[in-house]
């Protein structure tokens, strides 16, 4: 019987030190039966998305040796960007692929938030399937009101308490979010204007949050150094609400306000199936090839 294989998708705040983003990505290369799938880097949003898989005990070894070297590495006290973040390694996601299940994930993901809480002194919430607390299972949850925001809960509020590690951010690293969830797709659609609520505006139509569409979150970010602004979203259930339906909307939107799009993008790798869907649609894809399928990713790991 084949082992189960599990992704992580590490988000980490670094987007523009190639030196500590070549760290990071060597620290998930250099462990036996983890391989690294995708890596995406981000100027403006100063982050990086690293995509990795393997074995259950691989990928946990690799998730654990990137929070190491991120925390020696990142100051957050030295970082700006676009986008909200409370740590070094932001956000730390396992999920499910290949004869993987959830609850494996959500073991995995209390296994090296206890590690990293216990071995690095960083503290930790669980999120989405691996915490059992409902006013923070949500990842937008836990980051409302970025980092000072959140140590002022942690140390005022008992219900903020984390799950692993101690009761105050690291002084360097700040906190981590590790849970378990099912695939999103991390997908931003950039707009040929300046104004920056522009693209908040549609943002906040379109979001589930707002009674927008379902399974999608988003927000309105500036780019300059595109001289642009971006419509950032995660989808969280592309069957529910596809790609196509998440551009024509925004497109529509946009269109209202006198702006087009110049193009799309994806964060990280994406499933075959949401590619059928969208086959026959003109979401001027910003270089998408076969490469950026999960699939395809897997599939030339496993043959070496």
């Amino acid at each position: 019987m084949a082992e189960p294989i599990i992704e992580c998708v590490a988000n980490c705040s670094e987007g523009r030190n190639a030196e500590t983003i070549h760290a990071l990505a060597e620290a998930i290369r250099t462990v036996k039966g983890a391989s690294l799938l995708d890596r995406h880097v981000d100027v403006d949003h100063h982050r990086c998305v690293l995509s990795f898989a393997g074995s259950p005990d691989a990928v946990a070894q690799a998730a654990f040796d990137l929070v190491k070297t991120s925390t020696r590495l990142i100051d957050l006290n030295q970082h700006s960007g676009q986008h909200p973040r409370i740590g070094a390694t932001d956000v730390l996601p396992f999920i499910p692929l290949e004869g993987s299940t959830m609850s494996q994930c959500v073991d995995l993901a209390k296994k090296v938030g206890k590690r990293v809480g216990d071995e690095l002194g960083i503290p930790v919430f669980l999120y989405e399937e691996a915490s059992d607390q409902s006013h923070r299972k949500r990842l937008e949850d836990i980051r409302r009101g970025g980092l000072p925001r959140l140590a002022s809960r942690m140390e005022s509020d008992l219900s903020w308490k984390p799950d692993f590690g101690p009761a105050s951010p690291h002084p360097t690293a700040g906190v981590m979010v590790i849970g378990a969830r099912h695939p999103l797709i991390a997908y931003n659609i950039l707009l040929n204007t300046h104004d920056l609520t522009i693209a908040q505006a549609i943002a906040k139509k379109i979001r589930t949050s707002n009674g927008g569409l379902p399974a999608v979150k988003a927000l309105g970010m500036e780019l300059k150094t595109k001289g642009a602004v971006q419509v950032s979203m995660n989808l969280t259930n592309f069957r529910q609400t596809p790609l196509h339906v998440v551009f024509e909307t925004v497109k529509a939107e946009a269109a209202q306000r006198g702006v087009s799009i110049v193009n799309s993008e994806l964060v990280g790798l994406i499933p075959q199936e949401a590619v059928n869907q969208a086959a026959a649609h003109d979401l001027k894809w910003d270089s998408l090839n076969s490469w950026h399928i999960l699939e395809t990713r897997l599939r030339r790991c496993a043959e070496g």
